[in-house]
């Protein structure tokens, strides 16, 4: 399928964990209000999302995601238990291969290779050796995910070609640059947000990168937004849910998430949202009243 149409108008899906529910009800809510895009642009779990939505731009295909993601488990994408811990042990580099992601996208995908798509989709990963953005726009499109999926320690680079790859959070995990270099001037930039209500850190060692993680994304996508005020680039932020605590490693809440994000999204729609350009308030960093304050 050729994609050599110029693109305008892009979704932006950043990274979170299992915070990529929210992702699904939002693409839920965009499509039955009738919002449309040229091109996506995805990193981490957002190149999942994306993918998948790529492949089919309607709401048939998002509820379909939607199924995917209430019917997930933990162990379907992180299978980490005294196995993967004494591979870790013995490996040193890793905790579990990538199998189960494989499975799930192989099982689900509707295409190929990525120039396949309804849809033109990019995905972000970052070059382990470089530290340097690489965008996949045309290949193994299974490949392409779990590369941009690869959370260091977690899971093992991906080789691509020459380069070896992992999780787009390294490098630009919010993909605006990215889409903005693809031809895009009307961006519509679906964040997972962050665990923002909670009393204290997640427990466990993958629970807590994780956290960590979103909140990079956070400041990360909130720096590159700020960075194209006054240019000729619109964009449109959808809100995070707001107040969310739990974890990106639990896979538990996706059903509470999805339906949240669909309300929320709705909300924000008939609210004019998508007539408020240029708007990132809700992305500033913030504590709920129920935490206690941090002294330095």
């Amino acid at each position: 399928m050729s994609h050599d149409a110029p693109s305008k108008t892009a979704l932006v899906l950043a990274g979170g964990g299992s915070f990529g529910a929210i992702q699904a009800g939002m693409l839920h809510s965009l499509a039955t209000h009738g919002v449309a895009a040229d091109m996506v642009v995805g990193s981490s779990v957002g190149s999942l999302n994306g993918a998948y939505y790529a492949g089919n731009p309607t709401l048939e295909g998002i509820e379909r995601l939607e199924m995917i993601w209430r019917g997930l488990r933990r162990s379907d994408v992180f299978p980490v238990g005294w196995t993967a811990v004494l591979g870790f042990l013995i490996r040193r580099n890793f905790l579990v291969e990538p199998d189960g992601l494989r499975a799930l996208i192989e099982t689900n995908l509707t295409y190929r290779n990525l120039e396949d798509a309804e849809i033109p989709i990019h995905i972000v990963a970052t070059d382990i050796l470089t530290g340097g953005t690489v965008v996949l726009s045309e290949g193994p499109a299974v490949q392409a995910i779990i590369a941009s999926a690869a959370i260091p320690v977690v899971f093992p680079p991906v080789r691509f070609e020459d380069v070896y790859l992992v999780d787009g959070a390294v490098s630009s995990n919010t993909a605006v640059k990215v889409a903005v270099d693809q031809g895009a001037r009307r961006l519509i930039v679906l964040p997972t947000g962050y665990a923002c209500a909670l009393s204290k850190p997640p427990a466990g060692a993958v629970a807590s990168a994780l956290h960590a993680l979103t909140l990079l994304v956070a400041r990360q996508l909130l720096s590159e937004l700020k960075a194209l005020d006054g240019s000729d680039i619109e964009y449109f932020v959808l809100p995070p849910l707001c107040p969310l605590s739990g974890s990106p490693y639990d896979f538990s809440q996706s059903d509470a998430l999805i339906d949240r994000a669909i309300k929320s999204t709705d909300a924000w729609i008939t609210d004019g949202g998508l007539e408020k350009p240029n708007v990132h308030a809700q992305l500033s960093i913030h504590k709920h009243a129920n935490q206690k304050p941090v002294r330095p």
